[in-house]
């Protein structure tokens, strides 16, 4: 990293003197970290942003600590860099005076967007691809090493995909304005930049995971699982008689919507008139915390090795949200801290981004337990395993 530095800003390494939200610093930092991800030369090799450089390679002074350190991590958790790229910070010494290095690893899954637009460096600028540029990394995508959602599905086609509902409504809000205006991409090659489809074998475009889960006609036909079974118990057990129970199908959105329509039906919300001098009301549980904990097991269940669907069973006094595959890049025991945050499908959870039903990364469960604490229910109940993971909200009582 060192011998990088000395050598000056190149197509591998940027100089910045600050970090300021409030100017273009770190908007600047954003989109190098964008480029280098996509790693337009192909070369597998990382990128370097030396944060407290001067352009002309002296340092500028900048305040080394921990604060800015957890600034510049917290930029994953925004969702503006998406998919989410690999990317670390180490401090180093430069001319006597301490920098803050962020090193940015190339994507297995380009091409990455910044700020709904995709940025490369080939040479020592960082710049807005051009169609010509977006194609090439369209084309570089390494499919042996794609996450799950990103899969190319050979025993499908393109027209298994609403692509209505992918021109007129899914691209206005996962690109800018300006790019979607823009000539020379066609819809195949809008599909890929997506992710919804990629090359087969025979160098055919085919639908991705992520495009039938997103747009297809019928998901649950190419992924099994890709459904919610919802049912309302009367009693305490399983064994208790069913009152409501429903298969919901569709694409991501239809799922996530007609899901919280049932959620939104069955939660009763009680008066109290007697305790205060003014009504209240309450409901039996918050509609955020159940809003953040089904969003998280739709983004983060295995949508491979099990034909499962995720089940919200609910009881008498209890919530059940069941998903299968255990905790992604992370021990059982990390699962629900702060800290701990890995994406088995970080395309879906873009999408997912880009549709509005996410709006920051790895907060959900903390967000989830606030609900309920202010809401007055009691703790939230994480059961994970290596095979699936179950969280319970429990009733006000």
């Amino acid at each position: 990293m060192a011998h990088l530095i000395a050598a000056g800003e190149s197509y591998r390494c940027e100089f910045k003197s600050d970090f300021s939200s409030k100017g273009d610093g770190k908007e600047k930092i954003c989109r190098t970290i964008c480029a280098f991800a996509n790693d337009l030369n192909g070369n597998e090799e990382f990128g370097v942003i030396a944060l407290g450089v001067n352009d002309d390679g002296s340092p500028s002074g900048l305040s080394i600590d921990d604060e800015l350190e957890q600034k510049v991590l917290s930029i994953r958790g925004e969702g503006k860099i998406l998919p989410f790229p690999s990317f670390f910070t180490v401090r180093r010494m430069h001319l006597g005076q301490a920098i803050l290095c962020i090193e940015v690893q190339p994507s297995i899954s380009t091409p990455v967007k910044f700020d709904q637009r995709i940025w490369v460096r080939p040479g020592n600028v960082t710049h807005q691809a051009n169609a010509e540029e977006e194609r090439r990394l369209n084309e570089k995508r390494r499919n042996k090493d794609q996450p799950d959602d990103a899969q190319v599905l050979e025993g499908f086609h393109i027209h298994d995909l609403n692509l209505d509902y992918f021109k007129n409504q899914y691209l206005m809000q996962a690109f800018a304005p300006d790019v979607l205006q823009a000539n020379g991409r066609t819809q195949e090659e809008r599909l890929a930049s997506t992710k919804m489809a990629g090359q087969g074998r025979d160098g055919v475009l085919y639908p991705t995971v992520l495009g039938m889960l997103c747009l297809g006609l019928s998901p649950a036909d190419a992924v099994p699982g890709a459904y919610v079974q919802f049912v309302r118990f009367a009693g305490d057990d399983e064994t208790s008689p069913v009152l409501d129970q429903q298969e919901i199908h569709g694409n991501i959105a239809d799922v996530i919507q007609s899901t919280e329509a049932k959620f939104n039906a069955h939660n009763q919300i009680p008066i109290d008139f007697t305790s205060q001098d003014r009504e209240q009301r309450f409901s039996q549980y918050p509609k955020v915390a159940f809003q953040q904990l089904f969003r998280n097991a739709v983004m983060h269940r295995s949508y491979f090795g099990s034909n499962a669907p995720i089940r919200v069973y609910w009881f008498n006094d209890r919530i059940r949200i069941t998903n299968p595959g255990g905790p992604f890049g992370m021990g059982l025991e990390e699962f629900g801290q702060p800290y701990a945050v890995g994406y088995r499908n970080p395309n879906l959870a873009g999408a997912l981004k880009d549709l509005g039903f996410v709006q920051r990364f790895g907060a959900g469960i903390g967000i989830a337990r606030t609900e309920l604490h202010n809401n007055g229910n009691p703790p939230l109940e994480l059961d994970p395993s290596a095979n699936y993971v179950s969280v319970t909200l429990r009733q006000r009582p």
